[in-house]
């Protein structure tokens, strides 16, 4: 049970499309700029900063999956479609049709059917359902902005106003705030619209990429609405900071770390899941030889001229074949819940399964093998799950360091090294608004 969780986990947290890594960058990332807005200007700017980053977070995790399943319960269940059918099936009608004739269930049969006699209307719920869920996240966000910005200023009056008292002072602080953003005339260019064929379902499907797209419109929001210099320059530093670190740069690790792998003395491949890697079936696999007889049974059913139709077919139909076994065990191959083993889980096609990925899955394998010693397997197993742990905890160190200590210092450095940029403005504004406010005894 431990080592299962073990592997799901750095499965999770060195895979591009999981969430997990991404949560993880970000919570450390949120409470580096947390701290360091404590050091720059105490109470207020560090409250201001906490409601900003893990305000941001909770919608940032949140909203997207909230909305997609407001969605499901609503316009999916008045119109009798079945939330779980993947567009994406509609691409390949040859594989459609299989995925109908291969149903696990009647039900599921079933629901296939009625997407496939209402394609425009699936397409246009799955469509609608994406520009909601990121919509509605954009517009919770917004509303977060507009508060965090009125509630700041409003605690820095009242830690003036507290001051003033001390000083025997009768005051008074004006209640309407009138906030010019210092960057209100900046346009960000919006991107062109992409068809609903093309870039745009890398967005619908990829959980990250999904991120990725509300980010943006996050990014763009902080700046476009930044309220002084220092802000906008604050956030410049944090925003390249977080599309180099949360999006970019751990592949670039990822795929050094394996190519590195790959260049020791003993050829160490570690670009398959981790659940894959750790599993016990693989082991079995090596010792039993299941491992070559079920490649050399791809090769000879699925050779390099076979369809994707063919390879479709050779998933159902062999579900003994490492691979598709392997296919499951990662999820690649979705598969209905029950207490089946690997073997005998049934697969669901509603799910899309991407041809390609389970060509990538077996070359992966097949990679695996070809390097594998002729003896001391299970050193060779041992040190293949030792060095992908290893690039998991450098790839994601390197991103925590950079986002958690990295970025928080940056914007510190530049409190100091640039000119009238030392003190919170949000507290300057609030003294200005407050002193003109006061009223002489």
């Amino acid at each position: 049970m431990i080592s299962s969780v073990t592997s799901y986990l750095y499965s999770k947290l060195g895979s591009n499309s999981s969430l997990l890594p991404l949560m993880v960058k970000d919570v450390a990332n949120s409470v580096g700029l947390t701290a360091g807005s404590y050091v720059t200007g105490k109470n207020v700017e560090s409250q201001d900063r906490f409601i900003d980053e893990f305000g941001t977070e909770a919608i940032w995790i949140g909203g997207i999956p909230f909305f997609k399943g407001l969605t499901n319960f609503t316009a999916y269940k008045l119109l009798g479609i079945d939330p779980n059918f993947d567009v994406r099936n509609f691409k390949n009608k040859e594989i459609l049709a299989m995925s109908i004739e291969k149903a696990p269930t009647k039900e599921i049969a079933e629901s296939i059917k009625k997407a496939v006699a209402n394609e425009k209307l699936v397409k246009n719920l799955a469509l609608g359902k994406f520009a909601f869920a990121t919509g509605g996240a954009i517009a919770a966000y917004t509303g977060l902005t507009k508060y965090r910005q009125n509630y700041r200023l409003k605690k820095a009056k009242e830690e003036i106003a507290e001051k003033n008292k001390h000083n025997n002072a009768n005051y008074k602080t004006s209640q309407k705030l009138e906030l010019k953003p210092a960057f209100k005339d900046v346009k960000l260019q919006k991107g062109k619209d992409i068809s609903f064929n093309g870039g745009l379902q890398e967005f619908m499907f990829n959980p990250a990429k999904n991120m990725m797209l509300l980010d943006g419109a996050i990014t763009e929001e902080r700046l476009r609405n930044s309220e002084s210099k220092q802000e906008f320059i604050n956030y410049t530093i944090k925003e390249a900071g977080t599309w180099t670190f949360m999006y970019f740069a751990g592949d670039m690790i990822k795929n050094y770390l394996e190519k590195k792998a790959l260049n020791k003395k003993q050829p160490t491949p570690i670009a398959l899941d981790s659940r894959i890697i750790e599993s016990p079936h693989l082991k079995e696999a090596f010792r039993l030889g299941t491992i070559k007889q079920s490649l050399d049974d791809y090769a000879q059913k699925c050779p390099e001229t076979a369809s994707d139709v063919d390879i479709y077919k050779f998933i159902h139909e062999n579900p003994d074949n490492f691979i598709v076994k392997m296919g499951k065990k990662s999820k690649l191959i979705a598969t209905i819940k029950s207490n089946d083993d690997i073997t005998n889980a049934k697969i669901d096609t509603r799910a899309y399964l991407d041809i390609n990925e389970f060509k990538k899955l077996k070359d992966d394998i097949s990679m695996l093998y070809e390097k594998a010693p002729k003896d001391n397997i299970d050193d060779y197993l041992k040190n293949v799950i030792k060095t992908k742990r290893i690039s998991v905890i450098k790839n994601l160190g390197t991103c925590i360091g950079a986002l958690g200590v990295g970025v928080p210092l940056l914007m510190i450095a530049m409190r100091y090294i640039l000119p009238n940029n030392k003190e919170y403005k949000v507290m300057e504004k609030a003294k200005n608004e407050t002193n003109n406010t006061i009223v002489t005894a």
